[in-house]
């Protein structure tokens, strides 16, 4: 576990917010994913002291065009945040159309799987 002492800014009581956005563009274009369904979900399905529905200050979400920004008072993981948007779409049925790729540190873009070699689904008859 790598220690994330030495980067805190002020002292040590103030709290850790991390920041993640999922980003759905892709998908969202086609009309597929919608980000304020993943938002709500977001908000049913976040557990903050293991209760759901219960953000609080803890845990807040917004949406920018279409992503969905996750900012959330630590211990709060990365990996966490990739589980409920697995959870999304195998809940709306899209998991075997889309994967959740981490794309740097704070952000998970929703992509298609690419099939072959990413060529294009629409000359497929």
């Amino acid at each position: 576990s790598t220690s994330t002492m030495s980067k805190a800014r002020s002292s040590k009581a103030k709290k850790e917010v991390k920041r993640f956005t999922v980003d759905g563009s892709q998908p969202a274009d086609d009309g597929i994913f919608l980000p304020g369904d993943f938002e709500t979900f977001l908000v049913e399905r976040i557990k903050v002291g293991g209760k759901t529905g219960k953000l609080g200050d803890k845990v807040k979400l917004s949406r920018e065009q279409n992503k969905v920004l996750v900012e959330a008072e630590a211990p709060f993981s990365k990996r966490y945040v990739k589980y409920l948007a697995k959870k999304f779409l195998k809940k709306k049925d899209l998991r075997d159309y889309i994967r959740v790729v981490a794309t740097n540190q704070s952000t998970y873009e929703l992509r298609y799987f690419s099939i072959g070699d990413d060529e294009d689904d629409e000359d497929d008859e």
